[in-house]
């Protein structure tokens, strides 16, 4: 039996994954992201965890087809990290690091783009060859694949669709400093942003005012689901400038599926229902024939699609 290991390095945590080639999860653990000294104990702690569950297991080198691993900023396809200020690491080979410590054949991608393979290989997305995935959280980020390949671009910014500019009059700075991107409007900070905006008209008759200190995205869906008005209508604002930016990607690369992931997407159909209104309203027809699915690998994305790249 062939196995391989996948790899999803957060900033607290990294979650690792032992699958079979064929793509069974056998076993998944985590341990202790370290960033101090700008995380030089990282690569080392990975490598030292993937050898002791070949001793536990029992696997052999020679049955391992390599290790992939997602690492939360841009990486290009030859492995290099261009930046990942959320570890500390400048520009550097992981692919060459990893192997040398590891022994192994190892593939490292952007962290968004191991999760749409992730669900492309085993989770809503499987037996596509084309999708689009977007994952909603604190941030936006996606990843775009094409004949079962990510695109990840010359420096590694490929599907960085949360940055696709939605609003070009938009005042507030975007976290990368720029203004007026999908991930200040579709994120889960985003909604909660334009919901406190929207507050600040007292007039305004609406449940989520008795929680405006600690309103929560939770709060606002919830809200919605119940028939609240204004809820609604935060949740109709946010899905408009979610189907918009797709609208460019779909002109752009016209995928089978679009699957939507992260946190946010708790919500359920409530967002796939209301972007599929706007997004088949603004495409040409041959652009609508997309289906729009919620993603089902939940955090375990990342390391599914880690593991797929060795294989």
């Amino acid at each position: 039996m062939k196995y391989c290991f996948g790899v999803d390095i957060g900033g607290t945590t990294i979650k690792m994954g032992l699958f079979t080639a064929e793509g069974e999860l056998l076993d998944k653990w985590e341990i202790t992201t370290r960033r101090e000294n700008g995380g030089e104990k990282v690569p080392q702690d990975i490598a030292d965890a993937i050898a002791k569950k070949c001793v536990d297991k029992n696997i052999e080198k020679s049955d391992i087809t390599g290790v992939g691993i997602g690492v939360p900023g841009p990486v290009r396809n030859d492995g290099t990290v261009m930046k990942c200020a959320n570890l500390g690491w400048g520009i550097f080979n992981v692919n060459e690091k990893m192997s040398e410590l590891t022994g192994l054949k190892c593939q490292a991608l952007n962290d968004a783009n191991a999760a749409a393979l992730g669900e492309l290989w085993r989770g809503s997305g499987k037996g596509f060859k084309n999708l689009v995935f977007i994952t909603l959280g604190t941030g936006v980020g996606g990843g775009i694949v094409i004949d079962g390949k990510i695109i990840a671009g010359i420096h590694g910014g490929g599907g960085e669709i949360g940055h696709i500019v939605v609003n070009p009059k938009e005042d507030a700075v975007c976290g990368c400093g720029g203004h007026g991107h999908l991930e200040q409007y579709a994120s889960a900070t985003g909604i909660v942003r334009l919901a406190k905006k929207g507050l600040q008209d007292k007039s305004v008759n609406t449940v989520l005012r008795e929680k405006e200190a600690e309103l929560t995205c939770k709060d606002i869906f919830d809200a919605a689901k119940s028939g609240d008005a204004f809820a609604n209508g935060l949740v109709d604002e946010m899905c408009s400038y979610l189907a918009l930016a797709l609208s460019g990607v779909a002109a752009t690369c016209d995928p089978e599926a679009y699957v939507i992931g992260g946190g946010v997407s708790k919500a359920g159909e409530i967002i796939t229902d209301t972007v599929k209104k706007h997004f088949y309203s603004n495409n040409m027809n041959v652009l609508t024939q997309s289906e729009f699915r919620l993603a089902s690998l939940g955090n375990d994305a990342g390391i599914y699609g880690a593991a797929y790249m060795t294989i």
